[in-house]
């Protein structure tokens, strides 16, 4: 998208783009709850290859190219291992300390090996001709500092979009095709909102939606602690649901947007991957800790009363961290000067390293 784009039309692209991605959100849960209801669960790990290989097809016929070409195209075998183990590492130890105590000496060892290979995955990086990450594009403090406001606030989705599900079927009795219905308004609210969200940011800054996206998670995840046996949809389920869209609608876009024009356009592509990492890794951190702080562990799950109460207090937690994440925005963030782009700007062509010219030729645009 920052290849493919000129200047003034990134926020709307990166805002549609945010849209589908929200999409993709919504649908995942529903269509992994109509094959668990209807087949398997198994056939739940069988969604992403045909889904994989239709865009490979789509994207090597209709992607326009775009590389550094200061870059030879050599691959980081051994950062990629590195930080592979790591995260596995951290991962297992923080999800086996639930079961396990947090003196077990797997849970010791685990922890152990996946932060002394992330201190050597650092160390390789600063001297690897060609690295896998290279660390001089956190000296962009923007760019640092929106992949800590993403790292705060997806894990706070990725645990409370994790516990959701598994509240509305244990406690509240949903189907697993009703649970992952529940977020379906999520999807329209994105589809219908995301391009122009983008689009506002690039004409005000994302400082300020930013800021507030993540408070109006946060209401949202307040109000979904309504979720119970008792509550409908309608009354319980909704609103929480149609607060959380309003505030991804709000946050997603500008945060992209930010992450990519805070990194040189040649290093777009590793921005991108960077910010999409500390998404996931955010995520999966969280779902590892948050249902042990919030006391959901072994057959707890199981217990409705238990489950109900650990969903509350996950969620308070959830909701305080994208407060958090909306304060650290609104230190950090800062919108870039220019932001509402003159005629001159909106005139002149941008360029980059890609086979093929801009999507829009804005000085024939009108």
């Amino acid at each position: 998208l920052e290849a493919s784009f000129v200047p003034e039309d990134r926020g709307k692209a990166i805002g549609a783009w945010s849209g589908f991605g929200g999409l993709a959100t919504a649908i995942g849960p529903f269509l992994g709850g109509w094959l668990i209801q209807a087949v398997s669960w198994r056939l739940v790990f069988f969604i992403n290859p045909p889904l994989a290989a239709a865009v490979i097809v789509i994207a090597a016929r209709h992607v326009p190219e775009s590389r550094d070409e200061t870059m030879s195209g050599r691959i980081d075998y051994v950062g990629a291992g590195l930080v592979t183990l790591a995260l596995t590492g951290l991962t297992f130890g923080l999800i086996k300390a639930g079961s396990a105590g947090w003196t077990s000496g797997t849970v010791v060892g685990a922890l152990v090996i996946g932060a002394a290979s992330l201190v050597v995955f650092v160390k390789v990086e600063r001297t690897h001709p060609m690295p896998l990450l290279p660390l001089g594009i956190f000296r962009s403090i923007q760019f640092t500092a929106a992949n800590a406001v993403t790292f705060v606030v997806y894990a706070a989705l990725g645990g409370g979009l994790f516990l959701l599900p598994i509240e509305l079927q244990v406690v509240a009795h949903y189907s697993p095709i009703a649970s992952g219905a529940a977020l379906l308004p999520v999807t329209f609210i994105m589809l219908g909102l995301s391009a122009r969200s983008g689009d506002l940011a690039a004409r005000i800054g994302p400082r300020l939606q930013m800021s507030i996206g993540p408070l109006i998670i946060a209401a949202g995840m307040i109000m979904l602690t309504r979720a119970g046996p008792t509550g409908s949809y309608l009354s319980s389920v909704l609103p929480g649901v149609v607060v959380f869209g309003l505030g991804l609608a709000v946050n997603v876009a500008p945060l992209t947007s930010t992450v990519l024009a805070a990194a040189p356009a040649e290093h777009a592509g590793i921005a991108s991957a960077v910010n999409n990492d500390v998404a996931r890794t955010a995520g999966l951190i969280a779902v590892a800790v948050l249902p042990v702080a919030a006391g959901i562990t072994g057959r707890a799950y199981l217990d409705p009363v238990r489950l109900d109460h650990g969903f509350s207090v996950a969620l308070y937690i959830a909701a305080g961290m994208c407060a958090g994440g909306g304060l650290l925005a609104a230190l950090t963030i800062r919108n870039p000067e220019g932001t509402r782009r003159s005629k001159v700007l909106a005139a002149t062509g941008s360029h980059c390293a890609i086979e093929g010219p801009p999507l829009r030729t804005p000085a024939s645009a009108g």
